[in-house]
């Protein structure tokens, strides 16, 4: 892989305030946890609490030697001051800012200077173009791609041609756009949410990362936990659980009770098994959580489990598995 990333990473969204407002000092215990886990890779985006993750984020990093750590955000998004705050959803208690679509070059390189700026950082590792998918933009998806195709891409190539950045790729929900961006451009990295996980893998396994390993672009597994499902949280995809979900990961559960393994190790363990995924970044507002995952990564699951999974169906033949 052309970029290497910790195999566990911090996802910044939860820090947004997304689904319910996190006190700043939760947040900022909740970072310190982190880094006393040793997790070493940050995530986050403007768009994650118009801008109030990578504030949380650049208070935390103020302390930190920036060389002993990886830092990636996102474009696509301008903020610009607004009397209130949108609290677009899945985000709440927001800062007071307008969201204004740009995938533009231009607006690409003005994206990360307003992030470098909140961050309190001079330089960014990975850039990813945000959301530039159907399931944020509907029918204006394509054009919206089109557009990042030929300004954000050409203008993250040439940061990277010039060691501005490390490398970059696109930041979504849905493979359809990464498998364009392979034929397209000259990606380093995806950063694919909830689209590699024991839910929901088919598409990413069948298609996308066939064509990664041959191209030699990483994934960086976002959302492992599909937005909280995996790990008994109350959503699925930013919203309400369906009730196939529900019966999928209630079989998952009860696999996992058989063999006394933990769905959230599974879920975790399951992600960094394929050889094209670099790194899997939960998130969360919960000092506790950061040493969880470590312990998570680390638990022991018998080869049982995973020859259940298969035999049930749970997950296809080609899916690789731990050892």
């Amino acid at each position: 892989m052309r970029i290497q990333l910790p195999t566990l990473g911090f996802g910044g969204a939860p820090l947004g305030n997304m689904f319910k407002a996190v006190p700043e000092g939760q947040a900022q215990a909740t970072l310190e946890a982190a880094w006393q886990a040793g997790i070493r890779y940050y995530d986050t985006s403007p768009h994650y609490g118009a801008g109030l993750s990578e504030q949380r984020f650049g208070k935390f990093l103020a302390g930190k030697p920036r060389d002993e750590l990886v830092l990636s955000s996102k474009v696509g998004r301008l903020l610009q001051p607004a009397d209130q705050p949108e609290n677009a959803k899945p985000f709440t208690g927001e800062l007071p800012n307008r969201r204004v679509i740009d995938y533009s070059a231009d607006g690409a390189r003005r994206s990360i200077e307003s992030s470098l700026e909140r961050l309190g950082v001079d330089r960014l590792d990975l850039v990813f173009i945000h959301d530039v998918s159907e399931d944020q933009h509907g029918a204006k998806w394509r054009d919206y791609f089109a557009e990042a195709m030929q300004g954000a891409a050409v203008a993250l190539t040439r940061m990277r041609e010039e060691g501005m950045i490390g490398g970059w790729g696109l930041g979504v929900n849905l493979v359809e756009p990464c498998r364009l961006a392979l034929q397209q451009s000259d990606p380093d990295v995806f950063l694919l949410a909830g689209r590699y996980t024991l839910l929901d893998h088919r598409e990413a396994l069948e298609t996308l990362f066939p064509d990664c390993a041959t191209s030699d672009v990483g994934i960086v597994v976002g959302g492992p936990f599909n937005s909280g499902v995996l790990a008994g949280g109350e959503h699925f995809e930013y919203d309400r659980i369906p009730e196939e979900v529900h019966r999928e990961t209630e079989r998952l559960r009860l696999l996992g009770e058989q063999f006394g393994v933990d769905i959230r190790a599974a879920a975790l363990q399951f992600c960094l098994a394929h050889p094209v995924v670099q790194s899997v970044i939960p998130g969360s507002a919960t000092p506790t959580r950061p040493a969880q995952y470590v312990s998570l990564l680390e638990a022991r699951i018998p080869v049982e489990f995973w020859q259940a999974l298969r035999e049930q169906g749970l997950v296809p033949e080609d899916a690789p598995l731990p050892r």
